[in-house]
């Protein structure tokens, strides 16, 4: 993805005066907020969750080599090939090669943000192959000229329904619907044809389990399943700090996660895919690739906003930031919006292409409030901004 944020204050600017996109914005208090906090009393001890959540991700980062290797072994163990990607063109290039080797020619994809980091799916529309992504507001981006995603978890979060109906009518050629229902079928109907059809699946990931070399993936629409398990080729692509030394771990994170990101007690498809299918498993793929990614991300590990790479990618700290909820997620002008954003983005990118989004604050330290694993996003945006006055 092409990175302008460089230009925050220019397009937060115009952003503050687009009225559709702030009656958008208006409705993640009424849904993502409001269920969060309806579905946090479920816990017997939320307090005590969030500070073993935190612990989980903290021991992981503290010995991410030694979890590295040991996912790295538990994976091979278990019939799957980990390959590790350094920067964005080593991820586009790895994963033209596993397509050249098992004769891809049609992808099918389900939401991996570090893809967007490295424009995957331009990379192999470039190799002359046929990607698809399956997760309803990716797919509503892809068909509308590889629109950026707004959200982490709500890609086309800050799209109406009107726009949704006008774009399926001119792309699909079909009658105009006025109904989300009818407009979710519609997708779906043409979506079914690529599952039955596609060669390669790729997945992001949201954990990594370092003891038995799984990826975890959370969704709600059931893409990811069925991504990761029609075609013939599984690829996962995450960055190293995704991670977790047990399935135990996963567990605790689970009550958090779902939780902070839409409200759920549990997301409605969590798959835990490990290696290819084995002989008299009814379904699965034949090979299985993980390719975990650094792209910046042990200069984060070494620096003094380590902390940032806790995150577990819910989308509390958006949701609840008075920056974000009026200026929306495209302002931010990478893959990552918000208050995490605001520290990643110049942590990966560069903070002299980003000087601005360690400023996009109001130090309401909302974002830290709701942190299921307690990262001082205020903090850091702090340390950012002294960092950028020294240098």
């Amino acid at each position: 993805m092409q990175v302008a944020s460089m230009h925050f204050k220019e397009r937060a600017s115009e952003r503050l005066n687009d009225e559709v996109l702030r009656a958008n914005l208006g409705k993640i208090k009424g849904k993502f907020v409001a269920n969060r906090k309806r579905s946090l009393s479920e816990l017997d001890d939320f307090e005590a969750t969030r500070d073993a959540g935190r612990a989980i991700r903290q021991r992981a980062l503290d010995d991410l080599d030694v979890w590295l290797e040991s996912f790295e072994a538990s994976a091979t163990a278990r019939g799957a090939k980990v390959l590790f990607a350094q920067t964005p063109a080593e991820i586009n290039k790895l994963v033209l090669d596993i397509a050249a080797r098992h004769g891809v020619r049609k992808i099918i994809k389900s939401k991996s943000m570090v893809s967007e980091e490295s424009a995957l799916d331009h990379a192999i529309e470039g190799a002359g192959l046929t990607v698809v992504e399956t997760d309803l507001g990716e797919y509503i981006l892809q068909i509308n000229d590889y629109e950026p995603p707004s959200h982490i978890i709500g890609p086309a979060l800050h799209k109406t329904k009107e726009e949704v109906a006008e774009l399926f009518h001119r792309k699909h050629g079909t009658p105009k619907k006025d109904v989300i229902e009818d407009l979710c079928l519609e997708a779906r109907g043409v979506l079914r044809e690529h599952y039955l059809t596609a060669d390669m699946g790729i997945s992001g990931g949201n954990f990594f389990v370092a003891e038995t070399g799984s990826v975890v993936l959370v969704t709600n629409e059931g893409n990811a399943t069925l991504t990761t398990t029609l075609p013939k080729v599984h690829v996962a692509i995450s960055g190293i700090e995704k991670i977790v030394p047990t399935l135990e771990d996963v567990a605790t994170l689970m009550r958090l996660l779902p939780r902070s990101a839409t409200g759920q007690s549990i997301s409605n498809y969590v798959d835990i895919l490990t290696g290819p299918r084995g002989a008299g498993e009814f379904h699965g793929v034949d090979h299985m690739y993980f390719i975990v990614v650094d792209s910046g991300r042990s200069e984060v590990l070494g620096s003094e906003v380590r902390e940032a790479l806790r995150c577990i990618r819910c989308g509390a700290c958006m949701n609840h930031c008075p920056v974000y909820q009026n200026t929306g997620g495209h302002s931010y002008g990478w893959v990552y919006p918000g208050p995490i954003g605001s520290i990643l983005t110049p942590m990966y990118v560069g903070l002299e292409n980003a000087l601005d989004l360690p400023q996009a604050s109001t130090m309401c330290n909302q974002c830290g409030v709701v942190c299921p694993v307690r990262i001082p996003l205020p903090d850091l945006q702090r340390k950012l901004r002294e960092r950028e006055f020294a240098e």
